[in-house]
């Protein structure tokens, strides 16, 4: 059974580090699982000088030469392909249950049908605290079951209708925590996934300074990126394709004029900016490209933590082959050596509180964040409206 697997979710992958995570970048149609390619060569590390870097010179394809800079991260993938791009973690969703209760026939059944036998749900009077209790039940004991299969982290999708809700998105994590507890998956093993609102990064920062490890999507502005490197988050998710598409259609934000202005894809841009703020500036969080449309893009951005990247363009990248003359010719175009040379405005480097974070989001992000969070929603309100119509499930 081929099944292919949701795009956007920027379902958050993770490897067995415990500061390190790797993700499925889509929310929309059916579930997916988040792969990490393992080459045969080492990747390359350029921690000073210029931002080439000598390249081991034993590989034959492109995908070779690009995976010596960046791990790279399917965002859709077939469940019958896993000895061509074996998983190392995987995401759990609104966006991945959908698509599991879609199926005919899924390893997955059992656990949704045991999260909705659920007595502590069962007992609940109100309608929607049951549903929504079914909700983070199905979560846990699906990602559950991947943390059995996969040998890194597990990313848990935190409830977007608490977007703007700093306190409400941290009891969520740690009511997921609890129940994680108690079908024993370790804390070590997972990662959760919050909008980057102004209440997200800080319910981010609050939750690292526990130990718990959160990755922000939805980031679309510096401000966004900016706040939260200094908020600790282990990974930021940066959606390329997305600000160009929206440059190419809107006008009149600043961040994106000044960006073309400069000869700059928009996208590609605040990647680039955004790596080297992390590494000019000491803050751990890894940085994640999404939405590439291109093999262009993911040559741009060589050097990043992780590029998530279609099928289609990994296929391509596969498929072409180096010669000799040409494998020296991919130049690390991210790196920490290079990072300590960008200029920051003094504008750009302020402590980020609420008010300079309102003020600094143009129409871009602001709209983008918007359709994001709609989407996100949309997922789950289907996912509960379905739960209600199969409740109680049958054979149990």
């Amino acid at each position: 059974m081929a099944v292919s697997l949701f795009s956007f979710s920027a379902s958050l992958l993770v490897n067995p580090s415990p500061k390190v995570g790797r993700w499925n970048s889509s929310v929309i149609s059916p579930p997916a699982l988040v792969l990490h390619l393992k080459r045969s060569i080492p990747r390359v590390n350029a921690a000073t000088g210029n931002a080439s870097s000598s390249l081991d010179s034993d590989f034959s394809t492109e995908l070779d030469a690009v995976s010596s800079f960046s791990e790279l991260v399917p965002d859709t993938v077939v469940f019958d392909d896993f000895e061509r791009f074996p998983p190392t973690a995987a995401t759990v969703s609104s966006s991945f249950l959908l698509g599991l209760c879609s199926l005919p026939d899924t390893k997955f059944k059992s656990a949704i049908e045991t999260a909705l036998a659920d007595s502590e749900c069962y007992e609940k009077k109100n309608p929607s605290e049951r549903e929504s209790c079914f909700f983070n039940k199905a979560l846990v004991h699906v990602g559950a079951d991947l943390a059995k299969l996969v040998p890194g982290r597990v990313s848990t999708e935190v409830d977007a209708r608490l977007a703007y809700d700093t306190a409400g998105i941290i009891q969520r994590v740690h009511e997921l925590l609890k129940l994680y507890n108690e079908v024993e998956v370790s804390s070590q093993r997972l990662l959760f996934k919050i909008p980057s609102t102004w209440q997200g990064i800080e319910a981010s920062r609050l939750l690292e300074y526990e130990g718990i490890q959160t990755h922000l999507t939805f980031v679309y502005s510096f401000c966004q990126a900016a706040a939260a490197a200094q908020a600790g988050a282990s990974v930021i998710q940066i959606f390329v394709g997305r600000i160009r598409d929206w440059a190419r259609n809107r006008s009149g934000d600043p961040e994106i004029e000044a960006a073309c202005k400069n000869g700059e894809d928009p996208g590609l841009a605040l990647v680039k900016k955004t790596y080297n703020y992390i590494h000019k500036y000491g803050h751990k969080s890894k940085l994640m490209a999404a939405a590439v449309r291109n093999k262009q893009d993911i040559f741009s951005l060589l050097g990043i933590d992780y590029i998530i990247a279609p099928l289609k363009i990994l296929q391509s990248l596969e498929e072409s082959v180096t010669y000799p003359q040409e494998k020296y010719s991919y130049i690390r175009k991210l790196s920490p050596g290079s990072a300590k040379m960008y200029d920051f405005t003094e504008e750009e480097l302020i402590k980020w509180d609420q008010m300079s974070f309102a003020s600094a989001m143009g129409p871009a992000a602001e709209e983008l964040l918007a359709a994001g969070l709609e989407g996100y929603v949309n997922q789950t309100r289907r996912l509960e409206e379905l739960f209600a119509k199969i409740w109680p499930p049958p054979n149990v």
